[in-house]
């Protein structure tokens, strides 16, 4: 009975403060709520786990890139190699559902590098694959990479257009 009635007056006074006539108490609560439900972050921390996690990713890079050069595979083979083996371990990652805990981790030493956009690719993919190849995967695979593409080869061109330009006009 005691638990009843402490919470119907805790009830009165929250809708007292949300629909009463005190201003200031209903914006001090709002605000006093934003305070408990928004997350704090310690920038150092997310600085230091970004430079590890795409300090390792490189690492696994220059490993991939030193394997293929010790191969005999000359540097531009050998560089080619290693993206494409750094995207299968990025989707193989994705598929295994460990690269999302990696790039929570991470934050963006985990999403900056090829990985993270392989893996922007691989994730809606694997979402939506129940809906069939059409409507499933072949609609949402770009949701995420999508922009980062459309604006990369309008940029591109733009800017081909104006180095085109001003080497028309003798600028360049």
């Amino acid at each position: 009975m005691v638990m009843a009635n402490k919470e119907a007056e805790k009830q009165k006074k929250l809708d007292d403060t949300l629909y009463g006539e005190k201003k200031e108490e209903r914006e001090q609560a709002y605000n006093e709520y934003v305070k408990n439900v928004t997350p704090t972050h310690n920038l150092a921390a997310n600085m230091a786990k970004a430079f590890v996690m795409g300090g390792a990713i490189c690492c696994i890079g220059q490993f991939f890139l030193n394997t293929a050069k010790s191969y005999g595979l000359d540097s531009d083979t050998a560089g080619g190699w290693c993206s494409m083996l750094l995207i299968l371990l990025s989707v193989l990652l994705t598929g295994f559902n460990i690269y999302p805990s990696l790039a929570n981790w991470g934050g963006a030493g985990a999403l900056v590098p090829i990985t993270g956009f392989a893996n922007g690719v691989a994730a809606p993919a694997i979402e939506f694959q129940k809906e069939g190849q059409v409507f499933g995967i072949g609609c949402k695979i770009f949701t995420i990479a999508g922009p980062v593409i459309l604006y990369g080869i309008f940029t591109s061109w733009v800017l081909g257009l104006l180095y085109w330009a001003g080497t028309m006009l003798g600028i360049l």
